[in-house]
Parts: C-alpha cells; sequence; structure tokens
C-alpha cells in the first residue's frame, strides 16, 4: 500500500481521533431516543452493511470455513461486549468520564500482549501499566461516595477489558484473516446479535424515529465506525499503527472537551488527575525504547484492534 505523506498522515489521525472522541457524547445523546441494546445493535448492523460494500470486492480474502471462529470470536469481545457495555453504562455516567475509564484499553493491551503474544515489557511499559491503573482508580473513587455510579464504573471497565482482550486476540490471529473482511463480520455479527436481544428485551416503539435521532444515528454509523475503520487500516497499511497508539490519550480528551462545552457535563479535579495518570501511562507503554527502535511494535486501539 502506497505510503501517507506527513500531511495526509496528520490528516487522517486528525479525522479518526476527532470521529472517535465525538462518538462518545454522541451516542450518549442518541440514548434519549433509543434504548440503549437495540440503538448498540442498529448502529454497528448499519455500519457493518456499509462496510460490505468495501468489502465485497475482496471476496477471495474472505475465506469464511476456515476463518469464521476468529469473526466470532472477536464480534463477541470487540462488538457485542464491548459496545454492548459501553452503549449501556454510558447511560449511568457523564460520557467524558466514561471514555476516560474505557481509554485504559490500550495500557491493558500492552500488558496482555506481554502475557499472551511475547511482546517485550520493559520498565517504562510496567511503569506505565501501574499508572494506568493509578489513574482509573482515581476517576472511580467517586464510585464509593456516591458521587459516581458504581454500575457505570463497573461497565466502563467491562469495556475496556473486553476491548483489550479482543485487541490482543486480534493480535494473535490477525495474520490469518483480512483486516477490512474481520471488522465487517465482526460488525454485521455484532450488530444482528445485539438487535435481536434488544428486540426480546426492549421495544422498538421506545425510539423516537424523528429527524435529530436518524441524524445522529447516520453520522455515528458513516463517520465515527464505518469510515474511521477505514481510515485506521489506511494508517495501520501504511505503517503508522505505533503512531495511532501513541495518540490514542487524544480521543477521551476530545471527548471531555465535546462533552462539556455541548452536554453540559463538569469536570472534576479526580478526573483531570486521572485522566493525566493515564495519559502518561499510554504514552510509556506505547514508548519503544531507542536500542529497539528498528522494532515498533504495533499497538492497535479499538477492536482490532478502536471500536468506537
Amino acid at each position: 500500500m502506497k505510503a501517507l505523506s506527513k500531511g495526509q498522515t496528520a490528516l487522517f489521525l486528525a479525522f479518526l481521533i476527532l470521529m472517535w472522541g465525538v462518538n462518545w457524547p454522541l451516542s450518549k445523546f442518541a440514548l434519549n431516543y433509543a434504548p440503549p441494546i437495540l440503538f448498540s445493535g442498529i448502529r454497528t448492523l448499519i455500519a457493518g452493511l456499509l462496510l460490505l460494500v468495501v468489502a465485497l470486492p475482496r471476496l477471495r480474502d474472505l475465506r469464511w470455513k476456515q476463518t469464521w471462529k476468529i469473526y466470532a470470536i472477536s464480534a463477541i469481545l470487540n462488538i457485542i461486549l464491548f459496545y454492548g457495555c459501553q452503549t449501556i453504562g454510558i447511560a449511568y455516567m457523564p460520557a467524558g468520564l466514561f471514555s476516560a475509564i474505557v481509554f485504559l484499553q490500550p495500557v491493558l493491551v500492552g500488558f496482555l500482549s506481554w502475557l499472551w503474544v511475547g511482546e517485550s515489557m520493559n520498565p517504562l511499559k510496567a511503569v506505565g501499566l501501574i499508572l494506568g491503573c493509578a489513574g482509573v482508580a482515581t476517576i472511580s473513587a467517586g464510585g464509593f461516595s456516591g458521587s459516581i455510579s458504581v454500575i457505570g464504573i463497573v461497565l466502563a471497565l467491562a469495556s475496556a477489558v473486553s476491548w483489550g482482550v479482543g485487541t490482543v486476540y486480534v493480535k494473535k490471529v490477525g495474520d490469518r484473516v483480512d483486516p477490512i473482511w474481520l471488522v465487517t463480520i465482526q460488525l454485521i455479527m455484532g450488530g444482528v446479535v445485539m438487535t435481536a436481544v434488544g428486540t426480546g428485551t426492549e421495544s422498538w416503539g421506545d425510539i423516537t424515529w424523528n429527524a435529530t435521532f436518524i441524524g445522529v444515528l447516520l453520522f455515528i454509523c458513516i463517520f465515527a465506525i464505518a469510515l474511521s475503520w477505514l481510515c485506521f487500516f489506511r494508517l495501520v497499511g501504511s505503517g503508522e499503527a505505533s503512531t495511532v497508539g501513541s495518540y490514542t490519550f487524544l480521543i477521551p480528551l476530545v471527548s471531555i472537551i465535546l462533552s462539556v462545552l455541548f452536554m453540559g457535563e463538569s469536570v472534576t479535579v479526580n478526573l483531570i488527575i486521572g485522566l493525566v495518570l493515564i495519559v502518561i501511562s499510554i504514552l510509556l507503554v506505547n514508548r519503544t525504547p531507542k536500542e529497539k527502535s528498528g522494532h515498533t511494535p504495533v499497538v492497535n486501539i479499538d477492536t482490532k484492534e478502536v471500536h468506537s
């Protein structure tokens, strides 16, 4: 794949960070018009069908009989559990706060990659892991005083863990599947399952199909999920995966700023301190020692390696 210029890389990164950042407050806003499970199922299913148009020309790379188990496991971890816990949990907490906890994921990926994939664990990564945990503990401290929902904290951590495990799983078996098909199939499979579960536990009559909801839904499906994942893989294909990983911390920062500006969410001292600790931890986990600069470990973000 043709390498991106510095300007193109910056543009792709800016788009990705903005879209994945705005996804959190927009998703919380959309819950005013739809129950969480149905909304989660609808948005992932539509995004998957949109990506299907891009994936079909690569049909020979699908190899369904040989790889369907990989798609299924990835769908469970990266879509059903990640998006499911995320969409339900965000109703219990401010969107910015929730996203800050979820983005402990890159730190978890660094640790799990060491245990499972055999990637190196250096002192910087170890310190980063400790700081990341301290950051989440600081942000979550409000749960013990009653100012923050314990359910929201648990679901945010569940989102981070499922996303982290799913990412490392894909890193382990990713060379056996086509990346575009992986994201497409897991979105469709996860979307079908969550829509079915939502149909059985929630009511389609509770969805307010007005212009506002439809507009937000389509924006999330097209920009925050489908185009963002295409953008992500364009960066990965150009050898920029580690660069994406090192800028992960900007996503919850964007989410927090937008949530404060447009949703009236407040910024607490615990949130600021916790976010700073998580930012430092992500930078340490993604930093490559100079003596090993010839081999840059790939730290993927979201399901695959994002989610949004």
